[in-house]
């Protein structure tokens, strides 16, 4: 344990603090996510094959569309990631609903990611059969890439959540009122 000048302890690390490198973790993981996403709004097609052969059908048939989509996605990940960042910090002003909704997406973006990593790899190690028409690049895309992703960044959210947590000792102890 580090000691101040004085010999006397550090103050406490603020609760929003701890394990922080594990939020700017899972705010990468989601930005990265987030601009895939608006590149591919703005036309870009590089990975888009990883996605799945719908979303370069989409592209192509109905690119509008696609584009509204994909920039809904985009923005809504961007939020996702940035905003429980901005609440440890301070600069939003519901850092109590923000945290509740990073617990459930947190854990909605592991189960997502893990499920379907899974799945994909199991398609693609022939532990599960695949159709005639099963989307290789797809599946390659979801198994190595997009999913694990979405996983890490899972992952990365919680960890922070679970570290950051309130713990028993540090709740506020009252004393009963004398009688």
């Amino acid at each position: 344990m580090r000691s101040s000048p004085h010999g006397q302890p550090p103050p406490a690390e603020p609760r929003r603090r701890r394990g922080i490198g594990f939020l700017r973790t899972a705010c990468v993981l989601g930005l990265l996510h987030a601009a895939f996403s608006l590149y591919w709004a703005l036309g870009g097609q590089w990975l888009l094959a990883t996605v799945g052969s719908f979303a370069v059908q989409a592209g192509q048939e109905s690119p509008a569309e696609a584009a509204a989509v994909l920039g809904a996605a985009a923005l809504l990940k961007a939020a996702a990631a940035v905003l429980p960042l901005a609440a440890a910090y301070g600069r939003f002003p519901f850092p109590r609903l923000i945290r509740v909704l990073s617990w459930a997406g947190g854990a909605g973006l592991c189960l997502w990611g893990a499920l379907n990593t899974a799945a994909a790899s199991a398609v693609l190690a022939g532990w599960i059969p695949a159709g005639p028409d099963a989307d290789v690049e797809g599946l390659k895309g979801h198994a190595w890439l997009w999913d694990p992703l979405f996983l890490a960044w899972g992952a990365a959210l919680l960890t922070y959540l679970w570290l950051s947590r309130r713990r028993p000792e540090q709740r506020i102890q009252t004393k009963p009122a004398p009688n």
